[in-house]
């Protein structure tokens, strides 16, 4: 498995089963080798609605922590809107991926 988690293109209702099932099975073989934190990228995802972030909140209930590592601009959008502005920490971001307005 990866080292990073890709976030799929559809981040929404409709592929919440599926997301879910993929990302658990990506962080607890994360977990068994004792990395630091989580990288998760958004950087492909073009649709996300509730459901999506409400997916990727649940991260935060595992005992690892995680770091968003890229972002596209529709899901740096969704997180500010939603209140997850947090997530789009610039010391884990790319800074390629960095908009120039915060």
């Amino acid at each position: 498995m990866s080292d990073r988690f890709e976030l799929p293109a559809e981040l929404n209702i409709y592929s919440a089963l599926e997301s879910r099932d993929a990302l658990l099975a990506w962080a607890s073989e994360q977990m068994t080798q004792a990395k630091g934190y989580l990288e998760v990228s958004a950087r492909d995802v073009a649709e996300v609605d509730g459901a999506g972030l409400q997916l990727l909140a649940s991260l935060s209930n595992m005992e690892q922590t995680w770091h968003l590592v890229e972002t596209s601009e529709c899901f740096a959008e969704a997180c500010r809107t939603m209140g997850f502005g947090n997530w789009l920490d610039k010391r884990y971001l790319k800074p390629s991926n960095m908009e120039s307005s915060t």
